[in-house]
């Protein structure tokens, strides 16, 4: 099993402890004046959906869950459940909509994308660095506007709200950014 030090933690992480998986959900590395470092972490169990916060000193090591990737296409939503097929053995799989968090709203019908295994059992996905949505829903663009740094909010395909340019209206495709959930640019 691969350890980090606690200050090497990333968001979406998946670590082990004791025999649970937790995906960390947020994190902050905090230096108090004299005193030493320590991270605070806010993650959920994998199997149960249970929040835990927890506070963990700088040179603790934590372990990392070791992951399978497999590629997958996503085929629709059940309820709560996000349906994924083995694109070779075109076996079907389920998560959670708790397991993939604010994944599930870059989630398009048919895209291909990479599903993570912790042994047989999939506990969440590997989103691209960007995805195409259309906009479904923005307030009309202010004719002759200057101000360089002019948004508003437009409602894309997947529910997903992000803040778009003056220029962009329904019906346009957009680039956005799945890590920050930035518009990128119109496609």
């Amino acid at each position: 099993m691969a350890t980090i030090q606690a200050t090497r933690a990333k968001k979406g992480m998946l670590i082990k402890q004791g025999e649970e998986l937790f995906r960390i959900l947020e994190l902050q590395h905090v230096t108090p004046g004299n005193l030493r470092g320590f991270v605070r972490v806010k993650m959920r169990n994998i199997r149960n959906a249970t929040l835990s916060d927890q506070k963990l000193r700088s040179e603790d090591m934590i372990e990392r869950a070791t992951l399978d990737e497999h590629e997958m296409q996503y085929l629709y939503k059940d309820g709560d459940a996000y349906y994924f097929m083995d694109t070779t053995s075109y076996e079907q799989v389920h998560i959670s909509s708790d397991a993939l968090g604010d994944s599930v709203n870059y989630l398009k019908a048919e895209m291909t994308i990479l599903v993570e295994f912790y042994g047989t059992e999939p506990v969440g996905i590997e989103l691209p660095q960007s995805v195409d949505l259309k906009v479904v829903d923005t307030v009309p663009g202010i004719n002759r506007a200057t101000a360089s740094a002019q948004v508003k909010p437009a409602t894309l395909e997947t529910g997903l709200v992000v803040q778009v340019p003056p220029f962009v209206s329904p019906g346009d495709t957009i680039r956005v950014n799945t890590e920050t959930g930035e518009y990128l640019s119109r496609v």
